[in-house]
């Protein structure tokens, strides 16, 4: 009988210039058996006829994940695991207010992103107002029933500035009372709304943030909505010309109309020691449910700065500077308003 002629694969055949296949030259490679083995797996693509080593399609069934996006889950992990290892070991530091800049950040922030991203879908204009460096005083409208609109303001300075700065925002009394949002406050760098304060920060070089309203805009009747309450005697007026910093009026559109406020149970609300207890279309009646706020659309603008550098100390004092530079903040802040107002094509969208 004549010899059997060996029909060769094509890995087998010489390559143009006398070369091999790498797998060839390396002895059997994933897939292919020594002589005698029995076969317990099909062969892998990259060992059929005409798959060369290196071929993008011969690893096409292989799911890996690229070499960037598994270094990026690495970095994730190890941030983590770093992160929890400072929060357990305390490694951490926090300011003679109590603010943890490194909780905000990696924590309180991330919380709140949604909301403010997905949820009010905030808009911010004027961003570049706030000074890239120094103290400067932001003044902004209140209101909304719940101060969701501070967190807000809070989130649109530190994502959206180009020097991504810090909001450090002056509260009322009643946040520093209750129990657990007192600590998250102090750690989200929130400090008590006194001059003493709020000019310690200024002069450190901080963003400071105030609503003059306070609870008179914030629990302010449905009907009222955008129409601005008084803004005290002018305190932050006075806390600015002492520090020299620049006053950013801010005006917020979206908020009024998260918890429409439609009644208010004054006598619940000295039960509680609340200032008000808001009756809204959905809360009480709702329950838990009625707490979800209103998914409306949110544009937050930073007007032009007002300087107070070029006035003396003693300014500080001048009652009558006071009132017209606490008029021309709060003029300014109302324009704002109704021109925003006028701009905006629906409460949701």
């Amino acid at each position: 009988m004549a010899d059997a002629k060996v029909i060769p694969f094509d890995e087998d055949r010489p390559r143009p210039g006398g070369q091999r296949s790498a797998r060839r030259r390396g002895g059997p490679g994933p897939g292919r058996r020594p002589a005698g083995e029995p076969a317990e797996h099909p062969a892998p693509v990259s060992a059929l006829p005409g798959a060369e080593v290196g071929d993008p399609g011969a690893d096409s069934g292989a799911a890996s994940e690229p070499p960037a996006v598994a270094g990026e889950w690495e970095r994730r992990i190890a941030g983590g695991l770093a992160f929890l290892r400072r929060r357990i070991t305390g490694e951490y530091e926090v300011d003679e207010f109590g603010y943890d800049e490194e909780l905000t950040d990696q924590v309180l922030m991330s919380l709140l992103r949604p909301l403010y991203d997905r949820y009010f879908r905030v808009e911010v204009k004027g961003i570049e107002n706030i000074p890239a460096e120094g103290g400067a005083l932001v003044v902004a409208n209140h209101s909304g029933t719940l101060p969701l609109d501070g967190l807000m303001l809070q989130v649109a300075v530190h994502d959206n500035h180009p020097a991504g700065r810090h909001l450090r925002l002056l509260a009322a009394d009643l946040v520093f009372m209750l129990p657990v949002v007192n600590e998250l406050a102090r750690k989200a760098g929130h400090t008590l709304a006194c001059a003493e304060d709020a000019e310690r920060l200024l002069q450190r070089g901080e963003v400071v943030g105030v609503m003059p309203e306070g609870f008179k805009g914030i629990g302010k009747p449905f009907g009222e909505r955008y129409k601005l309450q008084r803004f005290g005697r002018g305190g932050f007026v006075s806390t600015a010309l002492r520090a020299g910093v620049p006053i950013v009026p801010c005006s917020i559109v979206g908020a009024e109309e998260i918890y429409p406020m439609v009644g208010n149970a004054r006598t619940l609300a000295r039960l509680l020691g609340f200032p008000y207890f808001p009756l809204t279309p959905t809360f009480p009646w709702l329950g838990p449910l009625g707490l979800l706020p209103l998914p409306t659309k949110w544009t937050i603008q930073f007007g032009e700065p007002i300087p107070t550098d070029g006035f003396s100390p003693e300014a500080a004092e001048d009652p009558m500077l006071m009132f017209n530079l606490t008029d021309q903040v709060r003029e300014q802040i109302q324009h704002t308003l109704y021109k925003l107002l006028v701009q905006r094509r629906s409460v949701f969208f």
